[in-house]
């Protein structure tokens, strides 16, 4: 049977590299005769924005499979099962990030598509955890109306978690636990 500490090493390396893939949608700009370096830079932001975004997010789920892996004492085939079915919607944020760095700025339906699809893959892995799946659900209907508040949420949401995280894990320092 795999031990817990193995199940963490390999969830561990799945996020390292999924947060990894982000960033191979960051392509160097190309920079032609009458375009200044600074100019192309800046025609890359939904690139950097879809990056941001997508990174907090990943970096949330890794905090919150980390908490959550400090509540397991063992592991068995339930929760080896249910750990591959969130790896496999947590290795598909690259994609879907890519397609929103990819078709933002389009504006329309296909901005609308590309946020919808983002959406519905942070919605996919925010059904293993309960909360704000209110949240996930409505930047979801959001994303054919307004793509970039749905955008927006899916910052905020992360932002939110993060510090969330920060607090936990602070407030038990202070009282001389080990944070979760």
């Amino acid at each position: 049977m795999v031990t817990k500490g193995r199940l963490e090493a390999f969830s561990d390396g799945v996020f390292a590299i999924v947060i990894t893939l982000l960033a191979f949608d960051l392509k160097r700009p190309d920079v032609g005769t009458d375009a200044s370096l600074a100019s192309a830079l800046w025609d890359q932001w939904p690139a950097y924005l879809a990056y941001f975004v997508g990174f907090l997010q990943i970096g949330v789920m890794w905090l919150n499979h980390h908490r959550l892996f400090q509540q397991v004492r063992a592991v068995d085939g339930v929760l080896l099962v249910l750990n591959l079915n969130l790896l496999m919607w947590v290795a598909l944020v690259p994609f879907a990030t890519g397609v929103v760095a990819d078709h933002l700025r389009d504006g329309g339906q296909n901005a609308a598509t590309a946020m919808a699809l983002f959406s519905g893959v942070l919605l996919a892995n925010a059904i293993r955890f309960g909360v704000g799946l209110g949240a996930y659900l409505g930047a979801l209907g959001l994303s054919f109306v307004v793509p970039y508040a749905a955008l927006a949420v899916h910052a905020i949401m992360a932002l939110y978690y993060a510090f969330d995280q920060a607090t936990v894990a602070s407030e038990a320092s202070a009282q001389g636990a080990p944070p979760p």
